[in-house]
């Protein structure tokens, strides 16, 4: 059980780095700032920025606890 939400923390990660790109990089920042689908770009930074702070936190607990 603990392992599966390991590794589902893991593909989130990979997932919110792909969100965090830099501005002038086409992918899929470009996406979300072209499509306004996630709201204001700087509230969206702010929260991009708390969400991914925990999820590094969780995933470095799990990490030790599992190994």
């Amino acid at each position: 059980m603990v392992k599966t939400l390991w590794f589902v923390m893991s593909l989130f990660l990979i997932l919110i780095i792909f969100l965090r790109m830099p501005q002038e990089n086409i992918g899929l920042s470009s996406f979300a700032n072209k499509s306004d689908i996630f709201g204001s770009p700087s509230s969206t930074q702010r929260t991009l920025n708390y969400i991914t702070g925990i999820s590094v936190f969780a995933y470095l607990v799990l990490a030790f606890y599992l190994n």
